[in-house]
């Protein structure tokens, strides 16, 4: 298929090794629905405490503000590449932003800690999408010779979102504008910039030309989709159930993955699965995605640890504890648009096994952590952290896209961003896990912690117990970052088989950038 003549001249140039004035459009659009979605996880995260305190509610039943969202996602992630192929991915991009803005503006208007979760839930329906179809849309746009550095520029978002939200976090929850309380201005920031990226789509984006589509899978949904949901939900309770045996995390977890290996047999003998399990047969997909899994439990499950050190240990803010954080994110901006280029000309292998070791380098210095550690160091160990990630995330996820052709690249991002999700949160569970147990281990650990929230309790320390008590708590975070260090070396078996020269460009691949939208 060929873009008719009258809108070839709109189209990115495939042929060129530079990101084209059409590239760089397509990749503004995409990343500021990127920022917003993965902002509003950070920011949300800041503000469980105000739900709390403004619905009454325990951190329990206010996580599930998280939680919700977190499984809304899992379910619709699954059906992006069916749907992309059979409506296109334009229609689908702006049907999803859509679905993110209302959810957004609904949460706003909550009433209860029950309806601001069902809420939550509509928001992720939207909010799943918009990250695989982004990178579906910038992919076809760039072609696969340029595939690395427009991954650079959707990996910002990617890094920037945990380091800005904790600091947007805290300035919205203090602002009262309206008469109304800082908790709604984090979800009503979403509308305006929602409203603009829905524009700009439909005014950036090519027209969708959608084909024949295959025939849905409806037996793989009713497996993947609820299969994915229950084994996050019980990895999700674990922290706050402190143990993997709870039934509340055991049995959704098992007929979760009991439902997911049922889907990968169906899909093993399904032309057209829901989740396109063919796609290992690619080498460097399944190196990639191996990588991934190590990398992001490790990345997602120690980026909790800093943050609650530098507020439950030290004392600070939210606002403060995301300010110390920056300048992970500006090493990241310094190495990620020189990554791309490099990926682009000698493949991803090299740079993701020097990005891996640099981010080794970095969380080997937090495994050294005290009450009293300098703030300059930690700023330090950060921007290092920052310089190996803006060569390992992004990198990766080209890895795996490079080798595809056209007609995989909708299911290839779908796949990408599954695992992205899931190791992400096994990550989370599993380093909250170690630091409560080892927290739990040391007797004056948890209730130094408690005597930064109630003053009440610092006063019941003898002289000189509570710094020792904070002494406790800096050594369990230290040896938690140990199991960070020891994931990122295994991370390093995987990589080592990512493509270490460009690979050659996917049989179909002369059309792709032409056809934008399916």
């Amino acid at each position: 298929m060929t873009t008719p003549p009258d809108s070839q001249t709109a189209q990115p140039d495939p042929t060129s090794d530079k990101l084209d004035a059409g590239v760089l459009k397509v990749a503004g659009v995409v990343v500021l629905g990127a920022i917003m979605s993965i902002l509003d996880i950070t920011v949300v995260t800041i503000a469980l405490p105000t739900f709390q305190n403004t619905f009454h509610a325990t951190y329990a039943i206010a996580a599930w503000s998280m939680t919700g969202y977190t499984l809304a996602l899992a379910t619709v992630i699954p059906l992006t590449g069916w749907a992309a192929d059979r409506f296109g991915t334009k229609r689908l991009y702006m049907m999803a932003l859509t679905f993110f803005v209302l959810g957004s503006l609904l949460c706003s208007t909550a009433w209860n800690i029950e309806s601001l979760i069902a809420f939550r839930v509509i928001q992720g329906l939207g909010g799943g999408m918009l990250m695989p179809l982004g990178m579906t849309i910038m992919t076809h746009a760039a072609g696969p010779q340029r595939i690395g550095r427009v991954m650079a520029v959707l990996g910002v978002p990617m890094l920037l979102g945990p380091i800005l939200g904790p600091i947007l976090g805290g300035w919205l929850i203090d602002v009262h504008w309206f008469g109304m309380a800082g908790w709604h201005w984090i979800f009503l920031i979403n509308v305006p910039i929602g409203a603009l990226s829905l524009i700009l789509s439909y005014v950036v984006f090519a027209p969708d030309r959608p084909e024949p589509s295959e025939t849905f899978d409806f037996v793989g949904m009713l497996l993947a989709s609820p299969g994915l949901a229950l084994f996050l939900f019980g990895v999700s309770s674990i922290p706050e159930k402190h143990t993997v045996l709870a039934s509340r995390v055991l049995i959704p977890a098992i007929v979760g993955l009991v439902l997911m290996v049922a889907f990968v047999l169906h899909a093993l003998r399904t032309d057209h699965p829901l989740i396109d399990v063919h796609l290992f047969r690619n080498r460097s997909l399944t190196f990639a995605v191996l990588t991934m899994v190590f990398f992001a439990v490790a990345f997602f499950g120690a980026g909790l640890l800093l943050p609650s050190y530098l507020q439950q240990v030290r004392g600070l803010t939210p606002l403060h504890a995301g300010l110390l954080i920056a300048p992970q994110g500006l090493g990241a901006m310094l190495t990620m648009p020189i990554a791309g280029r490099l990926v682009d000309k000698i493949g991803p292998g090299r740079i993701v096994l020097t990005g891996l070791v640099v981010i080794g380098i970095g969380t080997a210095f937090l495994t050294q952590l005290h009450a009293d550690t300098s703030y300059g160091l930690l700023m330090a160990a950060l921007f290092v952290m920052g310089l190996g990630m803006g060569c390992t995330m992004m990198p990766v996820m080209t890895a795996a896209i490079q080798t595809l052709t056209h007609a995989q690249v909708a299911r290839g991002t779908t796949l990408m961003n599954i695992v992205n999700q899931t190791a992400g949160s096994i990550g989370t569970a599993v380093m909250s896990v170690v630091l409560t147990n080892l927290l739990n281990s040391k007797p004056l650990a948890q209730p130094a912690i408690a005597s930064r929230f109630d003053p009440a309790i610092a006063k019941q320390f003898p002289p000189g117990a509570l710094a020792a008590g904070f002494d406790q708590a800096a050594t369990a975070f230290a040896h938690t970052f140990v199991v960070a260090v020891a994931l990122v070396v295994v991370t390093l078996i995987p990589a080592y088989f990512l493509p270490k020269v460009k690979p050659a460009a996917p049989q179909d691949s002369a059309d792709a950038p032409i056809m934008m939208g399916h």
